[in-house]
């Protein structure tokens, strides 16, 4: 229950950051955005968010095996969306392009601090550990 706490928030958190974002650029660019472009950011952070949360399985690999995998799911459901839209709207070469920039650029920025916060807690974990440790020790 509590990871899907975790899960729920850090979407929420990414979405929000991403939305907010794109409508700054948007503001700033003149670009215009669409119910279908946001319905895919949330699908895009969803995914994004699912698949670096499933790093616990993936833990008895090298963290870069890990990331590069994490990216390659991620980058694989992504695109899978976009052909299922492309079923029902033309997207051009270009706009495939797009939709994979649109999701890597945040995706790395997002994963870097993920696992910043991961490796951080991990630290402290073992900090906590060794003064377990040597407080047993020294008794």
């Amino acid at each position: 229950m509590r990871d899907i706490k975790e899960i729920l928030i850090e979407l929420c958190c990414s979405y929000t950051i991403i939305s907010v974002g794109g409508s700054i650029y948007n503001l700033i660019f003149g670009g215009q955005t669409n119910n279908v472009n946001v319905i895919v950011m949330f699908v895009f952070c969803t995914i994004a968010v699912f698949v670096l949360s499933l790093h616990k399985l993936l833990t008895r690999f090298s963290p870069l095996f890990m990331i590069i995998v994490q990216y390659l799911a991620a980058i694989g459901l992504c695109t899978l969306i976009v052909f299922i839209l492309s079923r029902f709207d033309y997207i051009s070469k270009r706009g495939w392009i797009e939709y994979l920039v649109s999701f890597t650029i945040p995706y790395i920025i997002g994963a870097a601090l993920y696992y910043y916060r991961v490796f951080a807690d991990t630290k402290k974990q073992d900090a906590i550990i060794k003064e377990i440790q040597q407080a047993e020790i020294s008794e």
